[in-house]
């Protein structure tokens, strides 16, 4: 699916979800506000409809790659190879605290954990596998494992084949988050963390305070680059 996203300067006024193999929503869209410009960002390859949808805007498109300016200062050492929605989400969490060691964390399809310092480096981060890939995994490289989700009976402990997939999937991904926070944490005292992605979960760790929650993350970092890149474009 792709999200589209209107914003007021830096105001996020409207959001729509649509399929990625059209962008019907786009003429409704620039019916109703008198949009200026945008910015495409895509991981994966778009069809000609969407493509000649956007190609009929009537404003220009920042297309999003590795060539692009950015705010922050970009450490990895393969910026062709970086998604673009690991760096806006990075980009959206330094907008909000410029001058704070920031560890983002999106939960998505897979779980990425990026970071950037208090001078606004990204340093890189690490891939690891999302709820759902880790459900399908137990079922699709085992012989007898049943293909369950998250929804259903939660136990610390499972007391039959269902629970005990669910409560290792879902407190694997909890230990793992709480780890990467305590370990940078130690090396940061005062890291803040922000919390991101499409799938829904809840752990508990002893630094709930320093955790924000927001999933228009990415959304927030694209529009900041968009204007980082006003009269570029």
């Amino acid at each position: 699916m792709a999200k589209v996203a209107l914003f007021e300067g830096d105001d996020m006024i409207e959001v729509l979800t649509e399929s990625n193999h059209s962008l019907g929503c786009m003429a409704e869209l620039c019916a109703k506000y008198p949009i200026k410009r945008g910015i495409v960002a895509t991981v994966i390859e778009l069809n000609e409809r969407v493509l000649a949808d956007l190609a009929a805007l009537p404003f220009p498109l920042l297309w999003l790659n590795h060539e692009t300016s950015l705010p922050v200062v970009n450490l990895y050492e393969t910026p062709e190879t970086l998604g673009y929605d690991r760096m806006a989400a990075v980009v959206g969490a330094n907008e909000r605290f410029p001058d704070k060691d920031v560890l983002v964390i999106d939960a998505g399809t897979c779980i990425t954990y990026e970071f950037i310092d208090s001078k606004g480096q990204y340093h890189g981060g690490n891939i690891s596998p999302g709820m759902q890939m880790r459900f399908k995994a137990l079922h699709q490289f085992t012989g007898r494992l049943p293909l369950i989700d998250s929804n259903g009976c939660k136990l610390p402990m499972g007391k039959n084949t269902e629970t005990a997939i669910r409560a290792g999937v879902l407190k694997g991904m909890e230990y793992e988050i709480s780890g990467y926070i305590e370990a940078m944490k130690h090396k940061y005292p005062e890291l803040l963390v922000f919390l991101t992605g499409g799938d829904e979960f809840s752990f508990d760790t002893n630094v709930k305070s320093v955790i924000f929650a927001d999933r228009f993350l990415v959304l927030k970092g694209l529009n900041r680059i968009l204007n980082y890149n006003n009269g570029r474009i």
